[in-house]
């Protein structure tokens, strides 16, 4: 058993042990932690910390308390990535986006889950058209034509065609049927 650590900076409510969960208690999410070594400590020592304390813990930096029957090795790891979220940021828009979408198909039913064609942030789509290139460059947040931002690739299609067309299709990022 560890000996007591007393830190004056340390607020500890009606003999509460501390939560551990940095200076603020976990109020704050999107508090950037500069400190690299001190958020590995951070999460280190919540495997030294009793089941109650990992529940507290929870409840400070979710808002609400752990999923019932979670055990304590996944407690653990929901706090160390809520932590690590809180230093480094979390998923980005897309991703977040992305796994809604794969939760909204599991919730209906589907029996698998085709991801379809992701692409890469950074990635570059070239097609002609009429004699002349146009370029897509593929964003976290949508696409970018022509100095101009959208949220999807058919909306940039039609404008270059003056037709509704599939924009994945158009750019050549859709999937082909396999042969049998």
């Amino acid at each position: 058993m560890k000996p007591p650590v007393h830190d004056a900076s340390a607020r500890q409510h009606s003999g509460e042990p501390s939560s551990g969960l940095g200076p603020n208690g976990g109020r704050k999410d999107r508090l950037r932690n500069r400190d690299p070594a001190g958020l590995d400590g951070e999460i280190s020592e919540l495997v030294d910390r009793s089941t109650q304390e990992l529940r507290r813990a929870w409840r400070t930096l979710h808002h609400t308390g752990p999923p019932l029957g979670l055990s304590r090795d996944l407690i653990i790891r929901g706090l160390a990535d809520k932590l690590e979220q809180r230093a480094h940021g979390g998923p980005s828009r897309a991703l977040q986006r992305r796994l809604r979408i794969l939760a909204g198909e599991f919730e209906k039913g589907a029996l698998s889950f085709d991801p379809g064609i992701v692409l890469k942030t950074g990635a570059t789509l070239v097609r002609q058209w009429r004699g002349r290139t146009r370029t897509v460059l593929v964003r976290e947040d949508g696409f970018e034509y022509e100095g101009r931002r959208y949220r999807s690739l058919t909306v940039i299609a039609e404008q270059i065609t003056g037709a509704h067309w599939s924009g994945p299709r158009f750019f050549g990022v859709s999937k082909r049927a396999r042969a049998s």
